[in-house]
């Protein structure tokens, strides 16, 4: 058979396109992230970390709440931390569905969850700190930040949520579903051009830098002293914080490389890879602070295990306030 002038050019011009390879219709959908072990692990990390942080966070607000007239500062700050952990189990499940499938829950739902999670998060750095202000005001000059009263201690708690509120309004604000790669959205921050580094600055200096800073002047002048009064609780403060900058540390120097990416000065991409990881260790921590006081805390563990009626009796005396008295250690 012969063919007529011109039908090979015409039949390689008729298959060129499908043999194209400059656009990525037909391109597997891999960008480098182990997205089946996502698809699969995170959803598992972030159900086992709800059940887990909705019972022991709880179980801890009720023992706080029984025997709320005797609660110190310290425990106060122990009662609006388990608030904080819950903040970030209620936000697990829309993480988990979102890691197994995508983001479907729009865009006023990526704002509410986006809130939660740093809620909790400056909410639980700052109620940290007081916690170790307060011991150290305890131990080195025998009184305390705030007086025995309750609504004293409400309004100094509520003060520190007003605080979260307003360092969390920037990605609060700026939280967005994305378009990513193969056709998925996903929830996160998306600030204007220009002003991403002043939210890196503030997550990192207010959720790390500074927080180190005042919890280890303030132990390493605690350790100083010799007192009675600080073992138990400082050693179950020294759980508390040690943890929490264990599992949130990554999350922070991650969020610093990619900053730094975006702005030229690293080309690598191993950021983007670490971030889910990260991210995922930082939100499992909601789930370990209850499990922290039942290990440490001797006090409530006895609580748990008795009863508040039998371990904390409801009478004592206003004679003799003891402000290194806690619930918890």
């Amino acid at each position: 058979m012969t063919e007529e002038p011109g039908t090979e050019a015409a039949t390689t011009s008729d298959y060129s396109e499908y043999y194209d390879n400059s656009n990525d219709y037909g391109a597997p959908c891999n960008d480098g992230n182990p997205k089946p072990f996502i698809r699969v692990f995170f959803p598992i990390l972030y159900s086992t970390a709800f059940i887990v942080g909705l019972i022991g966070n709880a179980l801890v607000l009720w023992v706080l709440i029984r025997n709320r007239q005797r609660s110190s500062l310290t425990d106060v700050c122990f009662l609006n931390l388990a608030l904080c952990d819950l903040l970030f189990v209620v936000s697990l499940p829309f993480w988990a569905h979102s890691a197994a499938q995508e983001w479907v829950f729009g865009t006023f739902a990526c704002h509410a969850v986006s809130g939660l999670v740093m809620m909790g998060l400056y909410g639980s750095v700052f109620f940290m700190v007081l916690m170790t202000l307060d011991r150290y005001v305890i131990v080195v000059y025998k009184c305390s930040i705030c007086s025995r009263k309750w609504p004293a201690k409400m309004a100094l708690a509520l003060f520190v949520w007003m605080l979260s509120l307003f360092v969390s309004l920037p990605n609060i604000v700026f939280a967005k579903v994305k378009q990513e790669t193969c056709i998925k959205t996903s929830c996160g921050p998306e600030f204007p051009k220009g002003t991403a580094w002043m939210s890196v600055t503030y997550l990192n200096v207010l959720s790390l830098i500074l927080p180190l800073i005042i919890v280890s002047f303030c132990f390493c002048r605690i350790i100083s002293i010799k007192s009675e009064e600080k073992h138990g609780v400082i050693r179950l403060l020294v759980a508390v914080l040690g943890v929490y900058f264990l599992f949130w540390t990554p999350y922070n120097v991650v969020m610093f490389f990619k900053f730094l990416q975006t702005k030229g000065f690293t080309l690598s991409s191993e950021a983007d890879l670490a971030m889910p990881f990260v991210e995922a260790i930082a939100l499992s921590h909601c789930c370990l602070n209850p499990i922290i006081y039942t290990c440490v805390g001797q006090k409530f563990r006895r609580a748990v295990l008795t009863g508040p009626k039998e371990q904390f009796p409801s009478t004592c005396s206003p004679q003799s306030p003891d402000y290194s008295f806690t619930l918890i250690a």
